[in-house]
């Protein structure tokens, strides 16, 4: 598994923040019962920088807490199988890892919607990281069904590694 991590701004998190988000990565790809080992990068950065990233390639002027990139293009949420004969460009031929894909994180949304929601910054910090995990396998909230599944996902994992509101 290679999870790179770029933090474009220093966070002032109270906890080791990339150990969090690696675990936090790992943990939710074996929970999902992904089946190769990957590559995600995670890049921390702040609002001004997410949001000319969101403008970009979302067409949103204005920051958001997280983005994922997904690179895989998987078909179904949560269907691995065939992946390495219709994806097989998604591998790096270096290493056989999955190309899953990157987040990108706003450190100071972090802090503020943990606020916002009454809850940890660790919370906040690797529910961000759980969220765009399921992104870059596939699943998504635009329907209500779909919201629902990815918001039991993302309790149900968040509370298997005992991070709680």
């Amino acid at each position: 598994m290679t999870i790179t991590v770029e933090e474009e701004i220093s966070p002032e998190f109270e906890f080791d923040c990339i150990a969090l988000a690696k675990d936090v990565i790992v943990f939710a790809l074996q929970y999902e019962k992904f089946p190769y080992e990957a590559e995600v990068n995670l890049t921390l950065t702040d609002n001004d920088s997410i949001q000319e990233i969101n403008r970009e390639y979302r067409g949103t002027d204005k920051p958001t807490d997280v983005l994922s990139f997904p690179m895989m293009g998987i078909k179904k949420a949560g269907d691995f199988k065939n992946m390495e004969g219709d994806l097989a460009d998604n591998f790096n031929p270096d290493t056989g890892e999955a190309l899953l894909g990157d987040i990108i994180i706003s450190v100071p949304k972090v802090f503020g919607q943990a606020e916002a929601y009454g809850h940890s910054v660790k919370r906040e910090f690797a529910f961000l990281i759980v969220h765009s995990v399921l992104h870059l396998l596939g699943y998504d909230h635009i329907t209500a069904s779909d919201a629902a599944c990815m918001e039991e996902k993302q309790e149900s994992i968040l509370n298997a590694m005992d991070i709680l509101r």
